[in-house]
């Protein structure tokens, strides 16, 4: 009896917990046709902004329910209730009763009938950079309060009634040009109209020195809707002083300012190597970035930049239009690029720079090791089941788990199509499912590891692996050119995957690798190599740092007969 009794209680309690409301949402639209993509619904208890820009793999995050619509038609409703799976509360049944900012927003997809014979549904950049809060065309609602009850059933009506607008391209001026080209090798991927895009920072003297070729610097990174950095006024006297939660600085955004006006004084000055430096835009329907290599999901980005964009930017802008005379140097994304397209390209550039780079060896990828762990989200054991830090502080202090990152990127997208960090690299390394979308690394639900997949991985994109297997037929190609940093309190554990690249690369004889590999003591995500500045002052300084630096090595590795001179005016 006591026994049936306490099992009676514990039933009640858990109905408590997990099924505290019977809310149902029922959203429509009145667009003039169908649509696809994917629903979202957030509700925040924040009025300090809308919901759709409080979703953060940190602890201030507010929630979000997604599912998938197809055909979704003018005036029918679609229905969002305990089904639609969410971040951080998987229910919606499970949010607390209380007072919320309720909003909408759907993120449109598109159908691609892609070359390799598959049809798949994804969301085209739309010159944001692969932002579902800010991707013009999506449509949603301006935020509603609303009252969430226990227990009895409620339905909640809302319309996506307001549009994002489209972005503005930003404006060429003396020093700054914007070029885009329709590239032939993704379009005929992607089976309609693909493009690329670059900034370009024209040294000083440009047009005074009509017969100057020059070399080029490359900067990749995440999407740049204009060239970063680079500010011929100083600072705006009226801005606002922000305050940086991550460097706990009070006018950050002054600080940025300041840095990018006395990089223009330096670029301008007499004693800075004139080169054609560029950012790079390609944003596709998985990222706000193509990783710049060959992929089977996204197409041939790698071959596309390297032998589409770059030969054009070189001949529209006089560039010497050689493999030793580029470099390609960036942070994190960008610092993961600037290493595969110097292994995946050894002649085609001369040298790189990779700050803070993505897991550059997949025994850490993060805090998993690839080939040896059997669940990515839980450390390995018979019967404790201990959830894997998925993002630090510089002491150690973690605020999100590798669980927690991957339901947040489930909730905004499921087939890889969330847009961002795990799903984007699970899209790129990945090859083609069934289906046509990526497939997966590990479970997203549950984090088992899927280790036929693995191998794949190694085989292609394991940067570490793939210079030690190749080292005899491409080391010369590499020596010197290959320059890693990182904070060894980088904030998602990249160091880890630095330390064995590393080991790697000190054990070459013949030839000896020639480049350098340094830490920064306590540093966090984004730290460059520069000892003597701070974080949140040397993750401004890539091109200031990087371009002189390369301009010295050069020397070192150019061809006889080279001209190391002309653009040195």
């Amino acid at each position: 009896m006591m026994k049936s009794i306490l099992l009676s209680f514990f039933s009640l309690y858990a109905i408590a917990i997990y099924a505290q409301n019977n809310v149902v949402f029922k959203i429509t639209h009145q667009e003039g046709k169908v649509l696809d993509g994917r629903l979202l619904l957030m509700l925040s208890n924040n009025d300090e902004e809308e919901p759709r820009f409080q979703i953060l793999d940190g602890p201030n995050t507010q929630l979000v329910f997604g599912m998938d619509v197809e055909n979704w038609s003018a005036g029918m409703p679609a229905t969002l209730d305990g089904a639609a799976f969410g971040y951080p509360i998987q229910s919606l049944h499970e949010v607390p009763p209380g007072e919320y900012n309720v909003q909408a927003l759907l993120h449109l997809y598109e159908t691609f009938n892609r070359a390799d014979g598959h049809t798949v549904k994804l969301p085209m950049d739309r010159g944001e950079g692969q932002q579902w809060n800010k991707a013009p065309g999506n449509i949603y609602n301006l935020p509603k309060k609303v009252i969430i009850t226990a227990n009895s059933r409620q339905i909640i009506h809302i319309e996506l009634d307001q549009t994002i607008p489209p972005i503005e391209p930003p404006k060429d001026t003396k020093y700054i040009k914007h070029v885009q080209i329709q590239s032939k090798l993704l379009t005929e991927f992607w089976g309609r109209p693909m493009y690329l895009g670059a900034h370009v920072l024209l040294p000083e003297g440009f047009e005074e020195h009509p017969n100057v070729k020059y070399p080029l610097a490359i900067f990749h990174g995440h999407f740049p809707y204009d060239f970063d950095g680079f500010r011929t006024t100083p600072p705006d006297p009226n801005l606002k002083p922000d305050y940086s939660p991550r460097f706990k600085l009070e006018g950050y955004n002054k600080i940025i300012q300041q840095e990018a006006y006395d990089f223009y004084k330096m670029w301008t000055g007499p004693d800075f190597p004139r080169v054609l430096a560029i950012e790079i835009q390609h944003a596709n329907p998985y990222y706000d970035d193509s990783y710049a290599v060959n992929s089977e999901n996204l197409g041939p980005y790698g071959d596309a930049i390297t032998y589409e964009l770059i030969p054009y930017i070189e001949k529209q802008f006089r560039g010497i239009g050689k493999g030793w005379a580029r470099f390609t140097y960036g942070g994190s994304t960008g610092g993961w690029e600037a290493l595969a397209v110097q292994v995946k390209y050894p002649t085609e550039y001369n040298g790189c720079y990779a700050a803070c780079p993505d897991p550059v060896d997949f025994r850490a990828y993060g805090l998993v090791d690839l080939y040896r762990d059997k669940n990515a989200y839980y450390l390995d054991s018979p019967f404790k089941k201990t959830l894997r830090p998925g993002h630090r502080d510089y002491l150690g202090q973690v605020d999100a788990t590798l669980y927690e990152m991957n339901m947040r990127e489930l909730a905004l997208g499921t087939k890889s199509r969330s847009g961002q960090q795990w799903d984007i690299w699970e899209a790129v390394y990945s090859p083609v499912g069934k289906d046509g979308y990526p497939q997966r690394i590990w479970n997203k639900l549950t984090g088992d590891i899927n280790s036929e997949i693995t191998e794949y991985w190694r085989e292609n994109y394991d940067l570490a692996y793939i210079i030690q297997r190749d080292w005899a037929k491409h080391g010369k190609d590499w020596a010197g050119k290959i320059n890693v940093y990182c904070g060894d309190m980088d904030n998602y554990y990249l160091n880890n995957a630095v330390y064995l690249i590393e080991d790697i690369l000190k054990s070459f004889k013949n030839p000896s690798y020639g480049g350098e590999v340094t830490y920064g003591d306590r540093a966090e995500h984004c730290w460059n190599g520069d000892p003597t500045q701070p974080n949140y002052i040397s993750r401004l300084r890539y091109h200031r740092m990087f371009i002189p630096k390369w301009a010295e090595e050069v020397k070192k590795r150019a061809p006889k007969g080279a001209d190391l001179t002309s653009w040195r005016y």
